[in-house]
């Protein structure tokens, strides 16, 4: 074997751990041949690795780290490796560690939250130390997921006393009143994403408890006016299509011992009219204000199917492309 050649034996506990993250049929595995040069042999718990050293050693840690994942209770995908083969590949394996060592909360049925890319992390880092955090980013970046499953983890550790959940209900113009039901019906159709994440998050017994107590609140945005929100986690869900003087408005409603997570992608703005975006306002005014926090997801973050990924980059492209000039 030359001086620029090794070879290594990686071992899990069991076949089952190998399965794990080798992945169904060898799923997996083939997604970290393809990505690497080096001879890649799995049989029974262990994987033979060889050829160029520096290569070997990569694998060593990307193998390291998926089964690092594993163990804690984590079913792998695979925008999961081919994350982790993007951050062993380009040296931030201590960062990768970090990332999947930091569990937000485990859901009702046992399963853990955590970051799954560098964005989400920094967006999750940014929530715990600051007040206000502004999201913004596409489809698929777990802006809302994360922002309510950070939600939950603060009331459970009491370090809020309710979460607040409002969007601005676009189709409706905020006038939900020719809508059937009482509010909570109203406003149902518009909050469905933020839901979902309190039913995985709390379970639907829980969730129930905690809105008919208004530990859990919901309203439209319009609702949040005059008040003054103390000891809240409050989220603002779709904020590209908040105009400039609602965004000011449910700003200046923050209260002591609280925080507010506002989200939202600005290529998405449904306002009518062509209306400014308070969300793309509020990224300008506020940038250098100290106690606020901006994230800004990018293609990376996308957790969904890859194709979603593949899509958004396809618009960004195609808008780039057709952007009138001049325009910023």
């Amino acid at each position: 074997m030359s001086l620029n050649q090794d070879e290594r034996i990686f071992e899990t506990i069991d076949q089952q751990e190998m399965v794990g993250i080798c992945g169904r049929n060898e799923e997996f595995l083939r997604i970290i041949r393809d990505a690497f040069e080096c001879k890649i042999v799995a049989r029974g718990n262990q994987v033979a690795i060889s050829g160029d050293v520096d290569e070997v050693e990569k694998l060593r840690q990307l193998f390291m780290e998926l089964l690092f994942l594993y163990r804690q209770g984590l079913p792998l995908t695979a925008h999961d490796v081919r994350y982790s083969i993007y951050m062993v590949k380009a040296g931030k394996t201590e960062s990768l560690h970090r990332m999947y060592a930091d569990t937000i909360i485990t859901t009702n049925r046992g399963r853990q939250v955590k970051a799954k890319t560098l964005g989400q992390w920094q967006y999750v880092e940014t929530i715990r130390h600051n007040h206000i955090t502004l999201g913004i980013g596409p489809a698929g970046t777990g802006k809302t997921y994360l922002a309510v499953a950070l939600a939950v983890a603060a009331l459970k550790k009491k370090e809020v006393e309710r979460i607040i959940l409002t969007r601005p209900a676009v189709e409706a113009g905020e006038k939900l009143g020719f809508l059937p039901g009482d509010m909570q019906d109203k406003v149902d159709p518009y909050l469905r994403p933020l839901y979902d994440g309190l039913y995985d998050m709390l379970g639907n017994e829980t969730f129930q408890k905690y809105l008919t107590k208004g530990t859990i609140e919901v309203a439209p945005l319009a609702y949040m006016r005059g008040r003054t929100l103390n000891d809240s986690f409050i989220i603002l869900d779709e904020a590209q299509n908040t105009t400039p003087e609602q965004m000011k408005m449910v700003l200046t409603r923050f209260g002591f011992g609280s925080k507010m997570v506002i989200t939202g992608d600005i290529t998405q703005i449904d306002l009518p009219g062509g209306k400014t975006s308070g969300l793309k306002d509020a990224a300008k005014i506020l940038k250098d204000v100290p106690g606020i926090g901006i994230v800004k997801f990018n293609d990376q973050d996308v957790v969904r199917h890859e194709i979603v990924g593949l899509i958004i980059k396809a618009y960004e492209k195609f808008e780039k492309r057709n952007k009138p000039e001049g325009q910023a």
